[in-house]
């Protein structure tokens, strides 16, 4: 649509949702769209708007406070807000001064044909999500975007270096810090001294594999790409979005109908070895659905490593079901747990693993 050169035109009212990470060109894509719907009343309202007004504890202690955590946002306020637009009612939407960290003024906001509404957690909530008409998710890659945030929170938002720095750092959560070092270990083996064991052999280490590639499945916010990325530098990068659903009264192997919405691989993926990039490994149905097309994208070439997140767990089940399909696979996690509980989550697990890695675990 944004790329259209015809004029987009809807009959009715429209709510549009854009999300994305920070400094992903949300706001870009959201200009675009508006400009192509030109001949329509548009407005557009940044989730950034409702952002709680910070307490003087919490001014004290801006450092540390968390600004891309659910609770930062006052999501009731939000869905008020867009209930009176639905409704056809004007709205006064706040104005958050990232310099204050306060809301001190608001803009009125009329009813329009279409509402954009975009933010970095918009689609957490699913009472947001249901207002949605249409849902638009904006795929940046990670050095580009921090490249962005820099600049914006230092010269917009009048951020000093060291305290973005600081943010961006503290986002990488113990299990990725695991998971670069386990990389960073792997990739300087070959030029370590041969060693001579107990037995009398030598092992001389290991050379780092050329031509590797990332595939990531997209959930969780590939978290591990950061780390793979860090060691690896200009790695390239696909992604596989796998929507997942089923009747939780089936059986394990009926359970999760896996389909694949999206997909987006190197040209050359043929040619390369690739990290299957899964933070979680359950009933294993979304595994064989990525691993199915990197055979198909290889010429039937099975040369997939599937990665795990470190410290996070498979399931047994989910292991059998990938290696008796996959058996020449070769699967490297951190542990592997007890089982699947009665609605199909690793137990005893830790969690949901985005609650994990975002810190929105309520325990």
């Amino acid at each position: 649509m944004i790329e259209a050169s015809s004029k987009v035109h809807y009959s009715g009212f429209h709510m549009n949702g854009v999300t994305g990470g920070a400094a992903s060109g949300k706001t870009s894509i959201c200009d675009m769209m508006i400009q192509q719907l030109h001949d329509q009343r548009v407005v557009l309202v940044n989730q950034d708007s409702f952002y709680h007004s910070l307490t003087e504890e919490e001014l004290a202690r801006v450092h540390e406070y968390n600004f891309d955590h659910r609770d930062a946002f006052d999501i009731d306020h939000l869905l008020s807000c867009m209930e009176k637009l639905r409704q056809g009612q004007a709205v006064d939407i706040p104005k958050y001064d990232f310099k204050t960290y306060k809301s001190t003024v608001s803009r009125r906001v009329n009813p329009s044909d279409v509402i954009l509404l975009e933010g970095i957690l918009l689609f957490h909530d699913p009472r947001v999500r249901g207002l949605m008409n249409m849902k638009i998710f904006v795929d940046t890659e990670d050095d580009v975007r921090v490249a962005r945030r820099i600049k914006r929170d230092t010269s917009q938002n009048d951020r000093d270096i060291g305290t973005v720095l600081d943010q961006l750092w503290t986002k990488m959560s113990a299990s990725e810090v695991s998971l670069f070092l386990y990389f960073v270990w792997y990739n300087n083996m070959n030029s370590y001294s041969p060693v001579v064991c107990v037995f009398g052999s030598v092992y001389s280490g290991v050379d780092f594999c050329k031509r590797l590639c990332g595939v990531s499945v997209i959930r969780s916010y590939f978290s591990m790409e950061n780390a793979l990325r860090a060691c690896c530098k200009g790695i390239k990068i696909g992604k596989i979005l796998i929507h997942r659903e089923g009747d939780k009264q089936l059986c394990l192997s009926q359970f999760s109908r896996s389909v694949r919405l999206y997909e987006k691989l190197p040209n050359d993926i043929a040619e390369r070895h690739v990290l299957l990039l899964d933070p979680i490994l359950g009933t294993g149905n979304s595994a064989v659905q990525a691993i199915n097309l990197l055979n198909y994208k290889q010429s039937l070439r099975i040369s997939a490593w599937l990665l795990t997140y470190l410290f996070y767990s498979l399931a047994p089940q989910g292991v059998h079901v990938v290696c008796k399909k996959f058996p020449r696979l070769k699967i490297v996690t951190s542990e592997i747990e007890n089982g699947l509980n009665e609605e199909f989550r690793v137990i005893p697990g830790m969690g949901e693993f985005g609650d994990r890695y975002f810190g929105t675990d309520d325990d």
